[in-house]
């Protein structure tokens, strides 16, 4: 099945929330790129602290979604507060939603969806410390390991990793959505 992924992040990303789906997909056979605004490497958070260094496959303004089948957004509470403040990033998030595509976000990742204004309306869930941030801009989030919402799929926390990567890799083999929408 020849699916290209992006995993958008930037220093500050959760290691594992990155790690995890990654592996799970090239398992499935997919290319992933890791994509950044910026070139050369990005840092990792781990337990607390600055961890390892990952390489990016592809800078942000050289791509877009029409590139991919899917979008995944790992948490780290570095990671999301930069890129939501980064209007190609808020683009390119956009672009996917309008494609129809699947989106994952997991933990703090949902943050950079509100800044794209593509949560109203979904249900959803994330870490416990963003919900009002998500209820504000008018989500439906609801406390349980993985939701999936129409092709967009989040989950809370590293723990929710084996459920994130699963629902994940489902509705990557589904396809566009119809009924995806921001």
């Amino acid at each position: 099945m020849d699916k290209r992924i992006a995993i958008l992040a930037t220093d500050g990303f959760e290691e594992s929330e990155l790690k995890s789906p990654k592996e799970a997909m090239e398992k499935e056979g997919f290319n992933v790129d890791i994509v950044s605004p910026n070139s050369g490497k990005i840092k990792s958070w781990s337990k607390g602290n600055w961890s390892n260094e990952y390489e990016v496959d592809k800078v942000l303004k050289d791509v877009s979604a029409s590139d991919y089948n899917a979008l995944v957004l790992p948490g780290g509470v570095i990671n999301p507060d930069k890129l939501r403040t980064n209007e190609d990033a808020l683009q390119f998030i956009r672009d996917f939603f309008k494609q129809k595509k699947p989106v994952a976000a997991i933990c703090h990742g949902p943050w950079s969806l509100i800044n794209a204004e593509v949560v109203e309306g979904r249900k959803m869930t994330s870490y416990a410390s963003i919900r009002k941030d998500l209820e504000n801009a008018g989500a439906h989030w609801v406390d349980e390991e993985v939701v999936v919402d129409e092709a967009f799929v989040t989950s809370r926390n590293p723990d929710d990793l084996p459920a994130f990567n699963s629902k994940l890799i489902e509705e990557i083999k589904e396809g566009k959505h119809e009924l995806q929408h921001a």
